[in-house]
Protein backbone atom coordinates (compact mmCIF):
# COMPACT_ATOMS: atom_id res chain seq x y z
CA UNK A 1 0.00 0.00 0.00
CA UNK A 2 0.85 3.72 -0.36
CA UNK A 3 3.20 5.13 2.57
CA UNK A 4 1.89 6.66 5.19
CA UNK A 5 2.94 5.93 9.04
CA UNK A 6 0.96 6.15 12.56
CA UNK A 7 2.81 7.59 15.72
CA UNK A 8 2.02 6.63 19.22
CA UNK A 9 3.94 8.35 21.69
CA UNK A 10 4.33 8.11 25.44
CA UNK A 11 2.24 11.17 26.00
CA UNK A 12 -0.73 9.63 24.62
CA UNK A 13 -0.84 11.25 21.34
CA UNK A 14 -1.80 9.55 18.12
CA UNK A 15 -0.14 11.21 15.02
CA UNK A 16 -0.26 10.02 11.47
CA UNK A 17 2.43 10.98 8.56
CA UNK A 18 1.01 11.06 5.13
CA UNK A 19 -2.60 10.53 4.17
CA UNK A 20 -2.72 8.48 1.08
CA UNK A 21 -4.91 7.01 -1.06
CA UNK A 22 -4.95 3.80 1.51
CA UNK A 23 -5.82 5.12 4.17
CA UNK A 24 -9.23 4.25 4.84
CA UNK A 25 -7.78 0.08 4.62
CA UNK A 26 -4.92 1.25 6.60
CA UNK A 27 -6.99 2.51 9.25
CA UNK A 28 -9.13 -0.56 9.63
CA UNK A 29 -6.41 -2.28 11.06
CA UNK A 30 -5.87 -0.33 13.86
CA UNK A 31 -7.89 0.51 16.54
CA UNK A 32 -10.72 3.34 16.07
CA UNK A 33 -9.66 6.64 18.06
CA UNK A 34 -8.29 10.11 17.71
CA UNK A 35 -5.90 11.23 15.53
CA UNK A 36 -4.61 14.61 17.26
CA UNK A 37 -2.32 15.77 14.01
CA UNK A 38 -1.86 14.64 11.04
CA UNK A 39 1.80 15.85 9.29
CA UNK A 40 1.94 16.03 5.30
CA UNK A 41 5.16 16.18 3.70
CA UNK A 42 4.15 17.08 -0.19
CA UNK A 43 0.81 17.31 -2.08
CA UNK A 44 1.66 14.36 -4.17
CA UNK A 45 -1.30 12.25 -4.23
CA UNK A 46 0.05 9.12 -3.44
CA UNK A 47 0.57 11.19 0.06
CA UNK A 48 -2.65 12.96 0.54
CA UNK A 49 -5.56 11.01 -1.58
CA UNK A 50 -6.85 9.86 1.45
CA UNK A 51 -8.03 13.47 3.54
CA UNK A 52 -11.12 12.98 2.79
CA UNK A 53 -11.18 9.80 4.53
CA UNK A 54 -10.61 11.55 7.76
CA UNK A 55 -14.11 12.32 7.67
CA UNK A 56 -14.68 9.33 10.80
CA UNK A 57 -12.45 10.92 12.94
CA UNK A 58 -14.08 14.18 13.41
CA UNK A 59 -16.63 12.56 15.81
CA UNK A 60 -13.59 13.14 18.64
CA UNK A 61 -13.44 16.53 17.18
CA UNK A 62 -11.50 18.54 14.59
CA UNK A 63 -8.38 17.17 12.91
CA UNK A 64 -5.56 19.35 12.31
CA UNK A 65 -2.84 19.26 9.85
CA UNK A 66 0.62 20.95 9.33
CA UNK A 67 1.81 21.19 6.03
CA UNK A 68 3.76 23.74 3.90
CA UNK A 69 2.43 27.00 2.09
CA UNK A 70 2.54 25.61 -1.17
CA UNK A 71 1.13 21.97 -0.41
CA UNK A 72 -1.89 23.93 1.61
CA UNK A 73 -2.18 25.88 -1.64
CA UNK A 74 -2.74 22.79 -3.80
CA UNK A 75 -5.05 20.57 -1.49
CA UNK A 76 -7.26 24.07 -1.42
CA UNK A 77 -7.57 23.54 -4.69
CA UNK A 78 -7.77 20.21 -5.09
CA UNK A 79 -10.38 19.73 -1.92
CA UNK A 80 -12.52 23.38 -2.10
CA UNK A 81 -15.17 21.48 -0.41
CA UNK A 82 -13.82 21.75 2.88
CA UNK A 83 -13.14 25.18 3.20
CA UNK A 84 -15.93 26.74 2.06
CA UNK A 85 -18.09 29.67 4.46
CA UNK A 86 -21.13 27.23 4.57
CA UNK A 87 -19.79 23.26 5.11
CA UNK A 88 -22.21 20.62 3.63
CA UNK A 89 -23.21 17.95 6.53
CA UNK A 90 -20.74 15.53 7.15
CA UNK A 91 -17.53 16.96 5.20
CA UNK A 92 -14.86 16.36 7.45
CA UNK A 93 -13.73 19.46 9.52
CA UNK A 94 -9.66 20.32 9.11
CA UNK A 95 -8.01 23.03 10.06
CA UNK A 96 -4.92 23.86 8.22
CA UNK A 97 -1.35 25.27 9.75
CA UNK A 98 1.33 26.27 7.53
CA UNK A 99 4.81 25.25 8.79
CA UNK A 100 8.25 25.72 7.59
CA UNK A 101 11.54 23.77 7.77
CA UNK A 102 12.95 24.32 10.91
CA UNK A 103 10.15 26.22 12.93
CA UNK A 104 9.35 23.55 15.60
CA UNK A 105 5.97 23.40 16.81
CA UNK A 106 4.08 20.70 19.50
CA UNK A 107 0.86 18.30 19.54
CA UNK A 108 0.02 18.16 22.53
CA UNK A 109 3.29 17.02 24.49
CA UNK A 110 5.19 16.05 21.66
CA UNK A 111 7.69 18.92 19.71
CA UNK A 112 7.98 18.10 16.01
CA UNK A 113 10.84 19.78 14.02
CA UNK A 114 10.07 20.08 10.03
CA UNK A 115 13.27 19.41 7.93
CA UNK A 116 13.87 20.44 4.46
CA UNK A 117 14.49 17.77 1.78
CA UNK A 118 14.39 17.96 -1.98
CA UNK A 119 12.35 15.47 -4.25
CA UNK A 120 13.96 16.19 -7.46
CA UNK A 121 13.37 19.62 -8.27
CA UNK A 122 10.34 20.60 -5.27
CA UNK A 123 10.67 21.19 -2.20
CA UNK A 124 9.21 19.06 0.41
CA UNK A 125 8.99 18.13 4.07
CA UNK A 126 10.52 15.74 6.41
CA UNK A 127 10.30 15.40 9.84
CA UNK A 128 11.99 14.59 13.24
CA UNK A 129 9.71 13.44 15.96
CA UNK A 130 12.34 13.56 19.39
CA UNK A 131 14.36 9.79 18.59
CA UNK A 132 12.50 9.50 15.26
CA UNK A 133 13.74 10.77 11.65
CA UNK A 134 11.00 10.18 8.95
CA UNK A 135 11.78 10.87 5.50
CA UNK A 136 10.09 10.05 2.25
CA UNK A 137 10.49 11.16 -1.65
CA UNK A 138 14.24 12.61 -0.83
CA UNK A 139 16.68 12.43 -3.72
CA UNK A 140 18.84 15.02 -2.09
CA UNK A 141 18.82 17.16 1.55
CA UNK A 142 20.90 20.38 3.03
CA UNK A 143 23.39 19.53 5.44
CA UNK A 144 20.89 21.51 8.11
CA UNK A 145 18.83 18.39 7.66
CA UNK A 146 21.56 15.75 8.52
CA UNK A 147 23.32 18.00 11.29
CA UNK A 148 19.27 17.95 12.55
CA UNK A 149 19.10 13.93 12.72
CA UNK A 150 22.17 14.04 14.13
CA UNK A 151 21.27 16.45 16.80
CA UNK A 152 23.71 19.13 16.11
CA UNK A 153 21.33 21.67 15.50
CA UNK A 154 20.04 24.46 18.46
CA UNK A 155 16.60 23.24 17.57
CA UNK A 156 17.87 19.22 18.58
CA UNK A 157 20.62 20.32 21.22
CA UNK A 158 20.04 17.84 23.79
CA UNK A 159 18.19 15.02 21.71
CA UNK A 160 21.07 13.21 20.31
CA UNK A 161 21.05 11.14 17.14
CA UNK A 162 18.03 9.68 15.95
CA UNK A 163 17.66 6.35 17.26
CA UNK A 164 14.82 5.50 14.28
CA UNK A 165 15.47 6.62 11.20
CA UNK A 166 12.67 6.03 8.36
CA UNK A 167 13.72 6.93 4.46
CA UNK A 168 12.82 6.23 1.00
CA UNK A 169 14.58 4.22 -1.41
CA UNK A 170 12.82 3.51 -4.62
CA UNK A 171 15.11 1.17 -6.72
CA UNK A 172 18.29 -0.13 -7.11
CA UNK A 173 18.66 1.89 -10.39
CA UNK A 174 19.15 5.70 -10.20
CA UNK A 175 16.27 8.12 -10.26
CA UNK A 176 15.79 11.46 -10.54
CA UNK A 177 13.39 12.35 -7.61
CA UNK A 178 14.01 9.73 -5.34
CA UNK A 179 16.93 8.14 -3.53
CA UNK A 180 17.99 4.31 -4.73
CA UNK A 181 19.14 1.80 -2.28
CA UNK A 182 22.61 2.73 -2.48
CA UNK A 183 22.26 6.55 -2.06
CA UNK A 184 19.74 5.25 1.06
CA UNK A 185 22.40 3.38 2.85
CA UNK A 186 24.85 5.86 2.35
CA UNK A 187 22.33 8.27 3.91
CA UNK A 188 21.32 5.85 7.09
CA UNK A 189 24.88 4.81 7.52
CA UNK A 190 26.06 8.82 8.36
CA UNK A 191 23.15 9.08 10.21
CA UNK A 192 24.02 5.87 12.18
CA UNK A 193 20.36 5.01 13.70
CA UNK A 194 20.19 1.63 15.78
CA UNK A 195 17.27 0.71 13.62
CA UNK A 196 16.60 2.15 10.04
CA UNK A 197 13.55 1.15 7.77
CA UNK A 198 13.62 1.78 3.58
CA UNK A 199 10.33 2.74 2.37
CA UNK A 200 8.12 3.90 -0.48
CA UNK A 201 9.96 1.12 -2.95
CA UNK A 202 9.02 0.23 -6.35
CA UNK A 203 8.22 -3.99 -7.14
CA UNK A 204 11.05 -2.99 -8.62
CA UNK A 205 13.32 -3.47 -4.84
CA UNK A 206 12.71 -7.01 -5.29
CA UNK A 207 11.79 -9.68 -2.65
CA UNK A 208 11.93 -8.88 0.90
CA UNK A 209 14.06 -11.35 1.65
CA UNK A 210 16.71 -10.98 -0.98
CA UNK A 211 17.33 -7.46 -1.10
CA UNK A 212 17.59 -7.38 3.24
CA UNK A 213 19.91 -10.04 3.06
CA UNK A 214 22.07 -7.75 0.50
CA UNK A 215 21.46 -4.30 3.45
CA UNK A 216 23.29 -3.64 6.48
CA UNK A 217 21.76 -5.09 9.69
CA UNK A 218 20.40 -2.30 11.40
CA UNK A 219 18.77 -1.78 7.70
CA UNK A 220 15.78 -3.66 6.70
CA UNK A 221 12.62 -2.83 3.96
CA UNK A 222 9.41 -1.99 5.70
CA UNK A 223 6.44 -3.91 5.64
CA UNK A 224 2.68 -2.94 5.73
CA UNK A 225 1.65 -3.06 9.73
CA UNK A 226 5.06 -2.92 10.82
CA UNK A 227 5.06 -1.98 14.50
CA UNK A 228 8.39 -0.39 15.52
CA UNK A 229 9.69 0.50 18.67
CA UNK A 230 10.98 3.67 19.15
CA UNK A 231 13.57 4.81 22.16
CA UNK A 232 14.16 7.62 23.87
Amino acid sequence: MRQSALVDTDSGERILIDCGPDFYQQMLQVDYRRIDGVLITHEHYDHTGGIDDLRPFCRFGDVDIWLDAYTAGHLRQRLPYFFREKLYPGVARLHFHEIAPGDTFNIGQTTILPLRVMHGMLPILGYRMGPLGYITDMSSCPEETVKALLGETPETEGLGPVDTLVINALRFEPHAAHQNVEEAVKFAEQIGARQTRFIHFSHGIGLHRVTNAQLPDSIRLAYDGEELVIRN
